[in-house]
């Protein structure tokens, strides 16, 4: 079968189409035939060599997926062979005509979802969701700031607050031009940054962050948000080594919480908070209450291409590659 594999650390040069084995399922586990398979900026990060998101070399990405089970391992009764369903690809492998996945971390999808829509529910739409849900405990009327939100997270979290209960919405990028949907404000990031969001929020700090960026903007965060807030760390995208956290004192005196959130560390500790998720977001795509737009790269053949635009922050929203 046809797989992407990333020979080494660096970029698209070491990113090639080969032909491997099918993989075949465990005790506990699935395989599946992907139809549809989710691009996400972890992939970047396991690319570039970022610590902890390849676990060897050569390694093959790929984290989320959606298309029909294939065989099932040892010990599962709760999905049969043909049934349409969206996975976490535990450890990558997902940009591949088969893959395997923990049966826990494989959810059926309903016959109205689209395969490429339900390849952006098992992290991409999740963990837009856990981020307000569990980690930022969003409520509705909240003011929310979402750094990149130009990308794939952030486009999924414009689309969710509404069904939330509805909430302001801030958001930043890198660099002017990028189409940012469902914001009210959307800020270039640069100096004077702290004073606008604040200004363009009546002179008042935000409830809630949402920050993939490492530690690069959390002097930011400490100082556009208000008490009570919440600021949650999810990502580095920088890739550099994070500075130190802010001391207690600042952290008691401005009655902040501070959060930390590993879509990677739930997938493993909490794997049915992924799977609850999970189904949540497939559940409004059915209603017809969400629905996030992607972009449809042709074949697996597009992939690097795409995560070279993820990589040089010029992506903008939610990728999804067709596979067969």
């Amino acid at each position: 079968m046809r797989a992407l594999v990333m020979t080494a650390p660096g970029g698209a040069e070491n990113s090639e189409i080969r032909e491997v084995d099918t993989p075949r399922p465990a005790a506990g586990e699935v395989s599946i035939d992907v139809a549809c398979a989710g691009l996400n900026f972890m992939d970047v990060m396991a690319r570039r060599g970022d610590a902890g998101y390849a676990s060897s070399w050569p390694y093959r990405p790929g984290l989320e997926i959606a298309g029909t089970v294939r065989e099932l391992g040892a010990g599962v009764t709760d999905l049969t062979v043909g049934d349409r369903v969206a996975a976490v690809a535990l450890g990558g492998g997902g940009f591949a005509e088969v893959t395997t996945a923990r049966a826990e971390l494989t959810v059926p999808v309903p016959a109205a979802v689209p395969l490429q829509l339900a390849a952006a529910a098992p992290l991409g739409l999740a963990t837009a969701l856990l981020l307000l849900t569990e980690a930022g405990r969003f409520t509705p009327g909240d003011t929310v700031l979402v750094h990149s939100a130009a990308g794939g997270i952030g486009s999924a979290v414009a689309q969710l607050v509404p069904l939330l209960g509805g909430g302001r919405l801030l958001g930043t990028v890198s660099r002017a031009g990028r189409p940012v949907p469902g914001y009210d404000t959307v800020f270039v990031r640069g100096s004077d940054l702290a004073e606008q969001i604040r200004a363009s929020n009546d002179g008042r700090g935000v409830d809630l962050v949402l920050d993939p960026l490492g530690t690069d903007a959390l002097d930011l965060d400490l100082a556009v948000t208000g008490p009570t807030g919440r600021i949650v760390l999810f990502g580095n995208a920088g890739g550099g080594a994070p500075a130190s956290l802010p001391p207690f004192g600042r952290l008691l005196g401005g009655n902040l919480t501070l959060t930390g959130f590993s879509h990677r560390s739930l997938v493993t500790g909490a794997p049915e908070k992924v799977a609850a998720a999970t189904r949540r977001v497939l559940d409004y795509l059915a209603e017809g209450e969400l629905s996030l737009p992607v972009t449809e790269l042709p074949s697996l053949d597009d992939v690097t291409g795409a995560h070279d635009l993820l990589a040089s922050g010029h992506g903008a929203g939610k990728y999804v590659a067709r596979i067969k």
